[in-house]
């Protein structure tokens, strides 16, 4: 209670409840105590400040300067760059996911049942998310409870769309087999955009290798006759 009481007097609950939420997107295996992680960006920043101060001539205008930019670029290397790439990993992994989730529907299991089948025939990140519902929902949460769980530990908007839909499934009694069936549809065709948006950015990184590397090559090889005879 006293390390919570002295936390709060430091950072402010908009900071503490940011942070928290982030840590759960890092997925429920991952998240380190969100007053743990602040405490400690606090005190390594501190370290770098009295390193830089005292290794550095200038350390007393450098020292503020890069205490600062390690402060903010800590949390978005430690936080929201592995976010970014957990979206990435689990979208990936999403489609193949679903069409089993799908296919083990149509068979007439129920929604519990299906994931249980998905999640011992498909090994991802993805799959272990839905395994920790399933682990919630033996020790006393309803499915419902325990998907929106599922949300709160998934970066994905898409991914949390789907989520929604069983959980409206499963509350209501809804029909989900054409809408599983759409929402595949929709991960395939937004797999495409994003594959031939990746491909439309190729000519453009090859130009700016090109400006950067090759075009002062070349000329460098067209001016070095004229650079000798002139030094000679």
């Amino acid at each position: 209670m006293k390390k919570q009481e002295l936390s709060r007097k430091i950072y402010n609950d908009k900071t503490i409840k940011t942070t928290q939420r982030k840590m759960k997107l890092l997925g429920f295996n991952k998240g380190m105590d969100p007053i743990r992680f602040l405490n400690l960006r606090l005190f390594t920043t501190f370290i770098v400040f009295f390193v830089v101060l005292y290794i550095t001539s200038f350390g007393y205008i450098l020292a503020p300067i890069v205490s600062i930019l390690y402060y903010f670029l800590c949390g978005k290397i430690l936080l929201d760059n592995k976010i970014k790439k957990r979206s990435e990993i689990l979208e990936d992994e999403a489609m193949h996911f679903f069409e089993v989730l799908t296919l083990s529907l149509e068979t007439g299991r129920n929604l519990e049942e299906a994931f249980l089948v998905t999640i011992n025939s498909v090994s991802s990140s993805l799959s272990l998310e839905f395994k920790e519902a399933l682990r919630e929902v033996k020790y006393g949460k309803s499915l419902t409870e325990a998907l929106i769980g599922v949300q709160e530990r998934i970066p994905s908007e898409t991914i949390n769309n789907i989520i929604l839909t069983l959980t409206q499934a499963d509350l209501f009694g809804n029909g989900i087999i054409d809408t599983m069936y759409n929402q595949i549809d929709y991960l395939r065709e937004k797999r495409k955009l994003e594959v031939k948006a990746a491909i439309s950015k190729v000519p453009i990184k090859i130009s700016i290798i090109s400006v950067l590397f090759f075009v002062p090559l070349i000329l460098l090889l067209i001016l070095a006759p004229v650079i000798l005879n002139y030094i000679n």
